[in-house]
């Protein structure tokens, strides 16, 4: 598995990668055994005592790791010398009892829920967290004006705290996946061999059903081992997510640039940004989430392509989906990671976003004049006499105050003092900052409902 981000630019490991490590994947293995003897003895199909003896026998640290490691070099199998040692702890007279009626694919896929559950947890914190310090940070900027920017150019005024409030609409609805979701992938899943419940009959749903109790899982209607949707969207959502803080990130280092120099992301003293040029201080962390957020993307047609399983079964598109799962999954801690971090120390520069805002001469106004003076003239003619006077500014490089002031179309139904007021950018935000207040009540909302669980 793909190690994500080079130690260097590591701000904290989230504890992702713990989880997708072999040892803790074979303990939610064992967890599932554990789950299935138990619901099986619920039902009288195998001796309460053996799955009781199966339960005090299913810990990795209780085992003979060179035996395992063994068998699997020499079965090359996913599971069964896990299952050989398993029922060696175990012993007689119940170790016969371990693994009854389940194949392996029924284990190692609810097991690793097991650990997307958790993966889903640690994610679910951190973009708490990071919610709450967007809703200061749109508090923050609430009535900071700035530049709105469309195509790449100025567009109206807006206010930094109405760009937090976008990115925290974003995010809210993440977590609304997250949880929607929750009920169609944490799935039990016990249909033997083929799906089928050949090996347990009658007694496979309430079996499979006894699992996803004792798992707090629910439980597939229909246990094919060719099924993965759910599986994928999961790693669709994860997508979507990776999409959102990839912009954001985008959108901090853009504006941290030299050039706009509007936001800087957390720069610690002693950080050092290039080896040869002592000035540089470089989005680290920004650049960390871009990157992140596209491993993160690239794994969205890998487990769409692992839904296209071949029959009844096919450890190919498992592999494939393994595959997305993890690399997807650590991604995102460190993708959330990094991006809670951003926003806790995000260092705002009002002096120049106002300059900024200024650059254009007051052509940023130019709608709010427009509307104005259509207001007299009709929106149609009113476009055309701004449109005359803008132009003119840019390409000539004039004062758009003065060709205004000159215009007598302009001057038949605005004074001088007039045109002034409405070339104001501070008084032409809308809505921004009761939106950033409203998206940073919102965010505080979530954070709080995700810390009580």
């Amino acid at each position: 598995m793909s190690d994500t981000l080079p130690t260097a630019t590591r701000v904290s490991d989230p504890g992702i990668r713990a989880l997708y490590q072999l040892e803790n994947r074979w303990q939610a293995w064992l967890d599932v055994e554990v789950a299935l003897a138990r619901a099986q003895a619920e039902l009288d199909i195998i001796p309460a005592e053996a799955a009781e003896a199966i339960a005090k026998a299913a810990r990795l640290d209780l085992m003979d790791r060179a035996r395992i490691d063994e068998g699997f070099a020499r079965t090359g199998h996913t599971l069964v010398p896990l299952v050989w040692e398993l029922g060696r702890i175990v012993g007689e007279p119940h170790g016969g009892w371990v693994h009854w009626g389940a194949t392996t694919q029924n284990i190692t896929q609810t097991g690793d829920l097991l650990v997307l559950r958790q993966a889903h947890g640690v994610f679910l914190r951190l973009l708490g967290e990071t919610l709450s310090a967007m809703a200061d940070l749109a508090e923050r900027g609430a009535d900071l004006p700035m530049a709105g920017r469309t195509h790449g150019q100025h567009a109206v005024p807006a206010t930094f705290g109405y760009k937090v409030a976008v990115w925290i609409d974003e995010l809210l609805r993440h977590v609304e996946r997250f949880r929607q979701a929750a009920p169609r992938i944490f799935v039990a899943m016990l249909g033997g061999g083929a799906g089928t419940f050949a090996s347990l009959g009658k007694m496979g749903p309430p079996v499979q059903a006894g699992i996803g109790r004792q798992l707090g899982f629910g439980s597939m209607a229909v246990p094919s081992r060719a099924l993965g949707d759910h599986l994928a969207e999961n790693i669709c959502i994860l997508g979507l997510l990776a999409a959102t803080c990839g912009k954001i990130g985008r959108e901090i280092y853009t504006l941290m640039k030299t050039e706009f120099g509007e936001v800087e992301e957390p720069v610690p003293p002693g950080t050092v940004g290039s080896s040869t040029m002592p000035q540089k201080r470089n989005p680290k962390l920004c650049q960390d989430i871009i990157a992140a957020a596209a491993e993160i993307r690239a794994m969205v047609p890998l487990a769409l392509e692992a839904m296209t399983t071949e029959h009844e079964a096919d450890r190919t598109t498992s592999l494939m989906m393994d595959t997305a799962e993890g690399r997807a999954c650590v991604a995102t801690g460190d993708m959330l990671t990094r991006l809670g971090e951003i926003m806790r120390g995000l260092k705002l520069d009002p002096a120049r976003m106002r300059a900024n805002l200024d650059l254009g001469g007051g052509l940023i106004m130019a709608e709010a004049v427009m509307l104005d003076l259509g207001a007299a003239i009709g929106r149609q003619h009113a476009h055309d006499v701004v449109y005359d006077a803008a132009q003119a500014a840019f390409v000539e490089n004039r004062s758009f105050s003065d060709l205004l002031a000159g215009d007598p179309r302009v001057t038949a139904h605005l004074d001088a003092k007039g045109i002034q007021a409405l070339l104001d950018p501070t008084a032409y935000t809308g809505l921004c900052a009761d939106m950033a207040r409203d998206a940073a009540i919102r965010a505080r909302a979530c954070a709080a409902s995700i810390r009580a669980g």
